[in-house]
């Protein structure tokens, strides 16, 4: 069970940042992953990153690169988005997804789990 907090309005250049609670799944024991993917209005849905439970090991997409960062809370089992410098093509759903093992690729067979998502508009 994975429930997503933190989307709102921001203007562009800012940051917001995004959390993921997730239940059922304990981050720094469980094996797997859990990424972070948007869906822009029009467009397909994006991975943005991933996290792996065991040892916290990162990857990102093309448009998180540079920009976006994910981190996890063990303590908290949470998972972060921090997302810098926003723009308005970062409008979208971000969801976050329960994965088996994080992939460069951003391309996934299956999924474990999909929170309900989050709506962040960067516009001003």
């Amino acid at each position: 069970h994975l429930v997503e907090s933190g989307g709102g309005l921001v203007q562009p250049g800012g940051s917001l940042t995004l959390s993921c609670a997730v239940s059922g799944f304990i981050l720094g024991r469980d094996a797997g992953g859990i990424g972070w993917f948007r869906r822009a209005p029009g467009k397909e849905r994006e991975g943005l990153s991933c996290i792996s439970s065991g040892d916290g090991t990162t990857v990102y997409g093309d448009s998180a690169k540079g920009r976006f960062t994910t981190s996890r809370d063990n303590a908290k089992n949470t998972v972060n988005l921090r997302m810098n410098s926003l723009k308005a093509e970062d409008t979208g759903t971000y969801y976050c997804a329960a994965i088996a093992v994080c992939k460069p690729s951003m391309v996934y067979p299956s999924f474990r789990a999909w929170g309900q998502g989050t709506q962040v508009t960067v516009s001003s």
